[in-house]
C-alpha cells in the first residue's frame, strides 16, 4: 500500500482488505417473479445491507458498491424517479445504524447530477460517519469510470495552471490523487452477479490488478455462500502485479 493511501485496515489471512461490487440482476429477478422493476431494486437494497454485515463480520475493511452508473440516467423516466426515491429511503433508514455499528459512508459520482435532497442527504451521511474506522462503505451514485478519469485530468490541469503542480511530475501515483478513491487502496477483489463478465464502466483506473469473480445469480439472491465462494476464489489466486515469481514465490 502506497503511503498516500488511507490505512482503513488490513483483512486478515486470504480476506480481501477491499471488495468493489456490481450488484447487477434487479431487474430480471423482479421479472421472473411477475414483479415489477421497482420491486427487484427494494430487494436489492436489502441484500447490499446485508453484503455490508456479511463483509463486516468477515474482516473485509473496505467495500465499494456500484448502486447506480452515469448510463443509468438513459433508463425510463418512471424507473429513474423510482430509483432515485428508494435512495432517498434508503438513505433515512440505514445511515444511523450504519454509524452504530463503526462503518464510514462515502459517495463517489457526479453530485451535479442529483436533486438538491439527496444531495444534502449525502452530506449529512458523510459528515455523522466521517469519523468511523470498523469499515470504510463506498456507494457510486451517478458514477463512470471515464467520467472519473476525465474529471481526474481536470482537476490535475487546474492544479497545474495554478502552479500546485508540475505538469513533469505528474506520474501514476499523483494522478490516482484525484480519483474519486483518492486516499485508498484499489479493490483486491471486484465481483459482479447476474451472469454478465464485463465491468460496465466501474472504476476503470483501480480495477487494473484487481482479481476478478463473476456469477450467475441475481443480486437479490446473493447470500453469504456466494461471497464466501468469491473470497475463497480470491484466496486461492497468486498475485504477481506484473511480476514474476519462481517456484517458491520469490522475485
Amino acid at each position: 500500500m502506497k503511503a498516500s493511501q488511507e490505512r482503513v485496515g488490513q483483512g486478515g489471512a486470504g480476506i480481501p482488505a477491499h471488495v468493489a461490487i456490481i450488484m447487477d440482476g434487479n431487474g430480471r429477478w423482479a421479472r421472473a417473479r411477475g414483479m415489477p422493476r421497482q420491486a427487484g431494486h427494494r430487494a436489492g437494497v436489502k441484500a447490499a445491507r446485508e453484503v455490508v454485515e456479511a463483509c463486516g463480520r468477515r474482516g473485509v475493511k473496505i467495500l465499494t458498491l456500484f448502486t447506480f452508473s452515469s448510463e443509468n440516467w438513459k433508463r425510463p423516466k418512471e424507473e429513474v424517479v423510482g430509483l432515485m426515491q428508494l435512495f432517498v429511503e434508503a438513505l433515512g433508514k440505514q445511515v444511523r445504524e450504519l454509524h452504530k455499528e463503526g462503518i464510514k459512508v462515502r459517495f463517489i459520482g457526479q453530485r451535479s447530477t442529483l436533486n438538491d435532497k439527496l444531495r444534502k442527504q449525502l452530506e449529512q451521511a458523510e459528515e455523522l460517519t466521517r469519523n468511523n474506522t470498523r469499515m470504510l462503505l463506498n456507494i457510486a451514485l451517478s458514477y463512470g469510470g471515464r467520467w472519473d478519469i476525465v474529471n481526474a485530468a481536470k482537476l490535475a490541469i487546474a492544479d497545474a495552471q495554478a502552479g500546485r503542480l508540475v505538469a513533469d511530475d505528474l506520474d501514476e501515483e499523483s494522478f490516482s490523487r484525484y480519483l474519486s478513491l483518492s486516499g485508498q487502496p484499489d479493490p483486491d477483489l471486484f465481483i459482479r452477479t447476474g451472469g454478465e463478465t464485463r465491468i460496465s464502466n466501474f472504476l476503470l483506473w483501480n480495477l487494473a490488478y484487481t482479481e476478478m469473480v463473476f456469477q450467475d445469480c441475481l443480486w437479490p439472491d446473493f447470500s453469504d455462500a456466494n461471497l464466501d465462494a468469491a473470497i475463497d476464489s480470491f484466496a486461492g489466486r497468486e498475485r504477481r502485479f506484473g511480476e514474476v515469481l519462481d517456484a517458491a514465490g520469490a522475485e
